[in-house]
């Protein structure tokens, strides 16, 4: 069973997590924004009231829908969402059903999916260096490249140009 404390205590022991002033929540900057990746549900008590913070359950950023999907598909007991996320790639989680370790590896991905990119290299690296290995983004960017894709999502590379016919001129793409 996982608490505040443990949310905090493996939040900020990311590299460049800082915790979000004024709120249960914590973040990373990217270019010059810090961006939230785990943060305290506020949920809606009363209908066309305003919501209150519930601290037995947090929310956590997700690489993307399919995740969201995958997750709330596995363990619906610790994982769960609300119309407000419809369409939006974070879960619920409730942490009286998540173990610690659970959390950790929750959050890392969380902040993986918000961090800059030196900084989510930078931490590969290390844990290269140090022999633990993040099967999920392995898995994810083994994926990726099989469909013939970049292993970044966001950035288009030969294969996505020459699927979609543009070609690169001057650093830009150009249809």
């Amino acid at each position: 069973m996982a608490t505040q404390s443990d949310v905090r205590r493996v939040a900020l022991s990311l590299p460049g997590a800082q915790p979000v002033p004024g709120r249960f929540a914590f973040g990373v900057q990217r270019k010059g924004t810090l961006k939230a990746f785990v943060w305290v549900w506020m949920e809606r008590v009363t209908p066309k009231k305003p919501r209150v913070p519930n601290h037995t359950v947090i929310a956590a950023r997700v690489p993307d829908l399919a995740e969201k999907d995958r997750l709330l598909a596995a363990d619906p007991v610790k994982f769960f969402t609300e119309p407000h996320y419809k369409g939006f790639p974070a879960v619920l989680v409730r942490l009286g059903a998540v173990s610690v370790s659970d959390l950790k590896t929750l959050l890392t991905a969380a902040w993986r999916s918000q961090a800059p990119v030196d900084l989510t290299r930078g931490a590969a690296a290390s844990a290269a260096a140090t022999g633990v290995v993040d099967p999920q983004s392995r898995s994810r960017i083994a994926n990726r490249r099989a469909a013939g894709r970049s292993a970044h999502p966001g950035s288009r590379g030969a294969a996505a140009r020459a699927r979609k016919g543009t070609r690169r001129r001057k650093g830009r793409f150009k249809s």
